[in-house]
């Protein structure tokens, strides 16, 4: 299955709902996040990350493969006149300086990386008792609820989508960084509910990769006539509350 954020660049700006503030306060807690750090967000996608580490008064370089993806960040960025500085390359070659981080964040990115590979480049760029955090936000599928029930849409139009079933939790990224030489290693989690109108979920739902990402215009508009009509049969309450997983992992740079 071949995806492309960049195809559902306007839906992923608009309707996926960023990190909540509560993260950004967690994350302040281990030291991340601090007003003058320079910070790398990688996998940046429409910013979220970036933004709000920008918000708290750091500087951000924030990098994407995708032009598109980047160009809605940056219109993003300037509908609330952050800086946030924001450059098309990779998390396996960032192109930026040795050592030139004191932080390193990967949100809602870290499975689409080469991970060794950014696990090496991470430790180049970070400078010496550096800090790295890999942060998950994800819909949380459960008996009965709107997840399982669009889950289960998006397995019957694209049979190839395998991101389906997920708890929120990611312990082979604690495997990736520690083999990697990173230290005290570190993780939390918690729940919290997002409200969506059905409009706004199905937003979010065409801008995913079993969807917007990979299926074709054709396809989607298809598929997003069925979600709407599954919403009003099942779920017909104006406002969503829709189940999250916030999830972090944190550690220190090798020496």
């Amino acid at each position: 299955m071949n995806i492309d954020f960049g195809a559902t660049a306007t839906d992923y700006a608009k309707h996926r709902a960023g990190f909540p503030s509560s993260l950004f306060n967690k994350l302040s807690e281990y030291g991340i996040g601090l007003p003058g750090q320079n910070i790398v967000d990688l996998g940046t996608g429409t910013g979220t990350l970036a933004r709000g580490f920008a918000d708290r008064g750091a500087y951000v370089i924030g990098i994407d493969p995708s032009v598109s993806l980047l160009e809605q960040a940056r219109l993003l960025s300037e509908s609330i006149e952050l800086k946030v500085d924001y450059r098309v390359a990779t998390a396996e070659n960032t192109e930026l300086p040795d050592a030139s981080a004191d932080v390193v964040t990967a949100g809602q990115c870290w499975h689409w990386f080469d991970r060794p590979r950014a696990v090496q480049e991470i430790t180049r760029i970070l400078r010496r008792n550096g800090s790295l955090a890999i942060a998950h936000f994800d819909w949380i599928p459960l008996k009965g609820n709107v997840v399982e029930a669009t889950e289960q849409l998006i397995k019957a139009h694209n049979p190839a989508w395998n991101l389906d079933g997920g708890n929120g939790m990611y312990p082979l990224w604690l495997q990736d960084i520690g083999e990697g030489g990173f230290r005290e290693i570190r993780t939390f989690s918690y729940d919290v509910f997002v409200s969506y109108t059905h409009e706004a979920w199905r937003g979010r739902i065409r801008a995913s990769a079993g969807v917007g990402a990979s299926m074709t215009p054709q396809k989607v508009e298809v598929f997003d006539q069925e979600l709407a009509t599954l919403l009003e049969a099942k779920y017909p309450t104006p406002i969503l509350q829709v189940h999250h997983r916030v999830w972090a992992a944190i550690a220190k740079s090798p020496l």
